[in-house]
C-alpha cells in the first residue's frame, strides 16, 4: 500500500508528501517530466516519482489529488474504480492536523515567508513540524507544533480548524473565483470562525480589525495600538533593524537579514506569535536574525557586479514591494523588473496596476504565458500586449538564450525575476551569460 499524489511537483504536494516520508509512509507520486524546483526534497528522500498514468494506481493506496485536478482526470477516475480512498489535498491536511498544535497562517501576502520564519523560530523551542508553499516540508518524531500555509484561494483554507492563526492582510486577489472584495473578505471571515485558540493578525491592516473572532486576538504592526509594534524601524543595505515594543516596553532588538517593509512585517508577526506561544523574547530575537529566507522569495545571488533576485511575486502590490525593497537595499544600482503573469483573469483585472508597479523599476521587461495557459472564459480579451503598451520603459522578451542576451545587456544592474511560474529558468540562463 502506498500514499499515492496525483500532481506530486505541486508546491504543497511536495512539502505534504515528505511529510508523510518522514512520517515513514510508503509515498509515491505522478507530475509532468519536466523539471520543477519542489521535486528536489522528493528526490532527497527517496520518493519515486512517476509520470501521470492511470495504471499507476493500486488496490489498497490512499490516493491525495492536487488542487489543480478534476474528477475527471484519469488516476482519479482510476482510484474510485479502483474503490481507493481519495482526499484533496486540502481535506487530507485537515485531517492530519487534529493530531498537532495547529498554528495556520493565512493572508493575501506573506504567507510563505512568515510560515517559513515560524518554522524556524519554534523549532529551536518545541518540537515543530512545518509545510510551506515554498515545497519544503518536514515532521520530526516528536511533533507538537504543525505550522502551516493555508491558501484561501477557492476557500480551500476552511478545511483547517486551526488551535492559533496569523493572518496577514487582505487584499483582493483570485478574481477568477471571488466575486468582489466583499466575498474574499467573507471568506476570511469564515476562516476566523474556525481559530480555536487564539488569532494573531496584522493590526495595520484595514479589514483584518474589523472581522468577528471566536477567540482572543493579539495584534502586531507598526501603528500606534498593536499589542507588538515595530518601533525605530531602519533599513539599509545590510538589511532591516527595529525594536519591538510591547505594553509600552521595548522588549527585543530585531535584526534581519533581508530587506522591505513586507519582510518587517512578517517578522514582527512570527516574533508575536512565537511570544504568544510561550517562547522568550530573547531566544525569538536570535532565531530571527539567523533567518535565511525560503526558496523562490527574494533569493539574491550576486553574479560579478550584478545581483540576480528570484521571488513568487505575481500581485501588483508584491511586486511593487520588491522593487522598493531592491531600491532601499542597492541604493546604487538601477533595477530591473521581470515578470511573467500567470492567469489571464488577475492581468485583466489588475492591468493598470500591474504597469503601474512595473514602472517603478528602472526598466521593465515581460514574458508572455506559457503557452498551455488559457483565459478562464470568454470574458477575458487581455493579452500580454496590453500590458507592454503600458509601460514606460519596457518591452516583451522570450524565455530562452534571445531573451537573456537582451537582459545581459542592462549589466550591471539588480534584475528581480518575478513569477509563481518558472521564471527562474531565464535567470538561470542570465547568470551563464554574465
Amino acid at each position: 500500500m502506498a500514499i499515492f499524489f496525483t500532481g506530486i511537483k505541486g508546491t504543497g504536494m511536495s512539502a505534504l508528501a515528505q511529510i508523510l516520508a518522514d512520517q515513514g509512509q510508503n509515498v509515491r507520486g505522478s507530475d509532468i517530466e519536466k523539471y520543477v524546483f519542489t521535486e528536489d526534497g522528493l528526490r532527497q528522500r527517496g520518493i519515486e516519482i512517476l509520470p501521470f498514468d492511470p495504471n499507476n494506481i493500486q488496490k489498497g493506496d490512499i490516493l491525495i489529488a492536487g488542487l489543480a485536478f478534476g474528477e475527471d482526470h484519469p488516476e482519479i477516475k482510476r482510484a474510485k474504480e479502483l474503490g481507493v480512498e481519495v482526499y484533496w489535498y486540502n481535506e487530507y491536511l485537515g485531517k492530519l492536523l487534529h493530531d498537532y498544535n495547529a498554528i495556520c497562517v493565512a493572508g493575501c501576502h506573506g504567507k510563505s515567508t512568515t510560515t517559513g520564519l515560524l518554522a524556524h523560530i519554534l523549532e529551536a523551542y518545541e518540537p515543530t513540524a512545518y509545510l510551506i508553499g515554498d515545497g519544503h516540508g518536514h515532521m520530526p518524531n516528536d511533533a507538537k507544533n504543525f505550522v502551516l500555509e493555508s491558501c484561501e484561494f477557492k476557500r480551500h483554507f476552511l478545511a483547517y480548524h486551526p488551535d492559533y492563526a496569523l493572518i496577514t492582510n487582505i487584499e483582493l486577489d483570485h478574481v477568477d473565483y471571488y466575486k468582489d472584495l466583499d466575498d474574499y473578505i467573507s471568506a476570511f471571515q469564515s476562516f476566523a470562525n474556525q481559530i480555536r485558540k487564539k488569532a494573531i493578525i496584522f493590526g495595520d491592516d484595514p479589514y483584518l480589525k474589523h472581522l468577528n473572532y471566536p477567540v482572543d486576538v493579539v495584534t502586531y504592526g507598526l501603528e500606534e495600538g498593536n499589542d507588538y509594534r515595530g518601533v525605530n524601524l531602519v533599513e539599509n543595505e545590510q538589511g532591516t533593524q527595529m525594536d519591538v515594543e510591547k505594553d509600552g516596553k521595548i522588549v527585543a532588538h530585531l535584526t534581519l537579514n533581508n530587506s522591505g517593509l513586507p519582510f518587517a512585517w512578517d517578522s514582527l508577526g512570527a516574533f508575536a506569535l512565537a511570544s504568544e506561544l510561550g517562547m522568550p523574547y530573547a531566544e525569538i530575537a536570535d532565531r530571527l536574525a539567523t533567518f535565511k529566507g525560503i526558496a523562490r522569495r527574494f533569493v539574491i545571488e550576486e553574479v560579478k557586479d550584478s545581483v540576480l533576485v528570484d521571488d513568487y511575486a505575481h500581485h501588483p502590490t508584491a511586486i511593487s514591494q520588491m522593487i522598493r525593497s531592491a531600491y532601499k537595499r542597492y541604493p546604487n544600482h538601477k533595477v530591473i523588473a521581470i515578470y511573467k503573469p500567470d492567469r489571464y483573469s488577475r492581468l485583466q483585472f489588475f492591468l493598470d496596476r500591474f504597469a503601474k508597479s512595473l514602472n517603478e523599476a528602472n526598466e521593465s521587461f515581460v514574458l508572455d504565458f506559457d503557452a498551455n495557459i488559457k483565459p478562464e472564459d470568454e470574458t477575458i480579451t487581455v493579452t500580454i500586449q496590453d500590458l507592454v503598451d503600458r509601460l514606460e520603459n519596457g518591452q516583451l522578451i522570450t524565455l530562452d538564450q534571445q531573451g537573456a542576451q537582451i537582459l545581459a545587456s542592462r549589466a550591471p544592474a539588480v534584475y528581480l525575476f518575478m513569477s509563481s511560474k518558472n521564471i527562474y529558468l531565464l535567470k538561470d540562463l542570465l547568470k551563464d551569460l554574465l
